[in-house]
């Protein structure tokens, strides 16, 4: 049984090591991390998974960015420590932030991923929207948490400015 909560300031070490541990190195070189660098992310959205002993199991993050003109979250990055793998606590945590997304009136959420794993969580690729290289487009997905919110939004991937909309 995991217990989820909101990712607090004392949490920060032990979440960068799981993923360093489930990452390649050099996993803050990736494009993803060029828009996530010096932006926070959003604080009620980034979340840890701990057992009944106060063991981290898990943790998920979300950065806001901009596609084009529009707001969007970057979901990532989101881990399962090894030896919790396989549990369901993955999906678990993607689920809960994309509840939380959704009542804290963001409607779209990108990652870049495996089509096939985020599939099952409404996420499809998303055309006409470009991460910074080097980036597979085909790795480029889009969840709509109200219907039609990423028709026609299409551009280039970028830093938060930290304006609204």
């Amino acid at each position: 049984m995991f217990e989820l909560t909101q990712e607090q300031p004392s949490d920060w070490w032990e979440v960068e090591a799981l993923y360093d541990l489930c990452f390649a190195p050099g996993r803050e070189a990736l494009s993803s991390y060029r828009l996530r660098d010096g932006v926070a992310p959003v604080a009620p959205l980034c979340r840890v998974a701990r057992d009944d002993d106060g063991i981290l199991g898990g943790a998920i993050r979300f950065f806001p960015v901009r596609v084009g003109a529009h707001a969007a979250l970057l979901l990532g990055p989101v881990a399962v420590h090894p030896t919790r793998q396989g549990e369901g606590l993955g999906g678990y945590l993607i689920l809960d932030g994309l509840d939380k997304a959704a009542e804290e009136g963001w409607s779209r959420v990108m990652l870049v991923g495996d089509a096939p794993y985020y599939r099952r969580f409404g996420f499809t690729r998303l055309d006409g929207v470009h991460m910074p290289p080097p980036t597979n487009p085909d790795r480029i997905l889009g969840h709509a948490v109200e219907t039609g919110v990423w028709d026609g939004v299409h551009g280039d991937v970028t830093r938060w400015d930290g304006c609204a909309g």
